[in-house]
């Protein structure tokens, strides 16, 4: 009879301690995988893609293999597809060589291969000064064919993610013919209040016309840039700025903003960005990646089109670097 009691004691052990071990290992897990999540989170992975300059029709030009646009930008989306995930992709302006209807058309049904989010911004080869594709005709094409931009506005924002807000900016002259931009007093204000709303988020500012020119032209620079980069200079937060325009690859660092400017994909390098962002409350991580076109022939005969390539091509700390964006407290 003891000897039965002992059994079915032991027996009621093992279970309570078999049931104990699996309570434990169950919590361990959902404490990694909570982790693990928090980690991802914090984490925005991104593609950059400027100065596509699609078209349909038109010739090569010294500067531009525009007849090659579409398989370059067949040839990048095929690389986004196959190297994810990304929680978006950005397009920052030009996104087609002439300022047609049409073109723009044929460019979103060609991008709609993407299988992660997109957004775009305009570039001065957008907009027509007094055709058709005015700014809120470009924006109507784009939300139609898109639906995560919804919004009718050319300039807009958003949050991919709990800490982490997008500014897409307009920087488009559209009331006479320049390759200057300029960023309209209404929307300084918005900009203002955007910052001013975020101040605890990482902020990815994305623009056409560079903030902070990645060589000197007075031709394409931004005429408001010293206010625009006094504003910036005002906020702690990590900001980093996404632009194109100057078919440069460039990386520019000034305390804790970060310049990524972008290369063309129809100039030599032919290439694309990858920024991975990783944030914490003590500081930003970035890691940011510059992606050529598979399709070499085309690079090579890009590249012989080009005196001075290494401008475009940058060293080696602008094509690929990690860069950290401590809290800045005015030290």
């Amino acid at each position: 009879m003891q000897k039965d009691y002992k059994k079915q004691r032991k027996k009621r052990e093992s279970f309570l301690s078999k049931f104990v071990n699996f309570v434990l290992t169950i919590l361990i897990a959902c404490a990694i995988g909570s982790q693990v999540c928090t980690a991802a989170n914090n984490n925005l992975r991104i593609a950059q893609i400027s100065d596509a300059h699609f078209s349909s029709f038109e010739e090569n030009t010294s500067y531009k293999f525009l007849k090659k646009s579409a398989e370059l930008l067949k040839d990048v989306i095929f690389q986004i597809n196959t190297s994810g995930p990304y929680d978006f992709i950005i397009f920052t302006g030009d996104l087609i060589n002439t300022p047609n209807v049409n073109e723009l058309e044929l460019f979103t049904q060609q991008i709609k291969n993407l299988t992660y989010p997109w957004y775009a911004i305009p570039g001065n080869h957008d907009i027509s000064i007094d055709g058709p594709l005015t700014k809120s005709k470009f924006m109507n094409i784009l939300s139609s064919n898109n639906d995560n931009m919804s919004q009718k506005n050319i300039y807009y924002a958003f949050t991919p993610k709990k800490g982490f807000r997008i500014i897409c900016l307009d920087s488009i002259i559209d009331y006479k013919i320049t390759t200057k931009g300029e960023i309209s007093n209404e929307e300084f204000l918005w900009l203002k209040n955007e910052l001013e709303q975020h101040q605890k988020d990482t902020i990815v500012i994305c623009t056409h016309v560079p903030i902070f020119e990645p060589y000197s032209s007075p031709n394409h620079k931004l005429q408001n840039e010293y206010e625009i980069k006094r504003l910036l200079k005002y906020y702690k937060n990590p900001i980093i700025i996404l632009q194109g325009h100057y078919h440069a690859t460039k990386i520019i660092q000034d305390n804790n903003i970060l310049y990524i400017s972008c290369p063309s994909l129809v100039t030599y390098p032919n290439a694309y960005r990858v920024i991975n962002i990783h944030s914490n409350k003590r500081r930003t991580l970035v890691d940011v990646y510059l992606k050529e076109t598979n399709l070499k022939n085309i690079q090579m005969r890009s590249k012989l089109r080009l005196m001075g390539t290494e401008k475009l091509y940058g060293d080696e700390k602008d094509r690929n670097g990690s860069f950290e964006l401590k809290i800045n407290n005015g030290e």
